[in-house]
């Protein structure tokens, strides 16, 4: 059962939240306002190293533990619909990575729909590359994550899930070496959400609608085919694919779409494991209730570097 801080976010969400995106009408509304700002929080700046680096057109922070002498990374990919931006909650969870001795390198993707997909993933490309660079090592693999030292993990949230997912499944046609793991929190998995059980579901969400995500999935795909693994990494390859962990809610209406990833990486001879809160929303990883809070623990432990576990 659910907690009871659980049950009682879950009423302000769907009170405050599930209208947002409840008809086409308000997705496109919610679209159109500006765009926040995506700076990290003074309780970010304040305590650890924070640098700033254009890649491209687009601002790629990195957060690193005081001395800047770091064994492991991790590129985290914040999630928001692919419309909203990088939140204080995204930011604190960040901080606790870095707490635990991990560089994290927080590239500030392009929204919709003044972006697309289109612009993300060359993006991602270029801001893992440098990391990989930086750790220093010339063996690619080792510095992907062959061995438990030096590696990069690759950490999403719900679009961001998507996108990292799609990411490391581009990663062999940018000659590139896989992470070390996968951690996927509530992923969007499928732009489509053709999965018939979505629709059971969404009748306990209090968070996501899917006629809103469908009119987001338009603009973010910039009318090329919602089908492609890019856009809908369900459906990509998978075979090759780093150990991947998966976080979800049984109150998400992603949460079957994660169950059939979960089936199809097992099929695939991916290490997977999922981990599925009952009674839980939307990114509950982050949200300040009991269960996500256990969630984030056991994630900031097996990212940790070794030696500080």
């Amino acid at each position: 059962m659910a907690s009871w801080q659980m049950q009682t976010l879950a009423l302000l969400l769907r009170a405050t939240r599930k209208p947002r995106m409840a008809t086409a009408e308000r997705a496109r509304q919610r679209m159109a306002r500006p765009k926040g700002p995506s700076v990290p929080p003074e309780e970010i700046t304040s305590r650890y190293a924070v640098s700033e680096r254009r890649v491209g057109d687009f601002t790629c922070y990195t957060v690193a533990p005081p001395g800047g002498d770091f064994t492991h990374a991790v590129l985290y990919l914040h999630g928001g619909s692919y419309i909203n931006e990088i939140t204080s909650q995204h930011w604190s969870f960040i901080a606790r990575l870095v707490e635990a001795g991990a560089r994290a390198e927080v590239p500030i993707y392009g929204l919709a729909p003044q972006h697309t997909y289109r612009e993300a993933y060359p993006l991602l490309i270029d801001v893992y590359r440098d990391l990989l660079g930086d750790l220093g090592s010339d063996d690619a693999e080792a510095r992907a994550g062959g061995s438990d030292g030096v590696g990069v993990s690759v950490v999403g949230d719900s679009a961001g899930a998507g996108l990292a997912l799609g990411f490391a499944q581009s990663l062999q046609a940018a000659r590139l070496p896989q992470p070390r793991q996968l951690v996927l929190l509530s992923p969007w998995l499928d732009l489509t959400l053709s999965n018939p059980d979505i629709l059971r579901v969404q009748r306990r969400d209090p968070w996501l609608s899917r006629v809103g995500l469908l009119e987001v999935a338009k603009a973010w795909s910039g009318g090329d085919d919602p089908t492609d693994f890019r856009l809908s990494p369900l459906n990509g390859p998978l075979a090759g694919l780093p150990p991947v962990a998966i976080y979800v809610g049984t109150r998400d209406i992603l949460h079957p779409d994660a169950v059939k990833l979960r089936d199809r990486l097992e099929a695939a001879g991916v290490p997977v494991r999922l981990e599925v809160a009952k009674g839980a929303f939307h990114v509950y990883v982050l949200a300040p209730v009991p269960e996500g809070r256990r969630a984030a623990s056991t994630i900031v432990r097996d990212l940790a570097p070794a030696g500080s576990r």
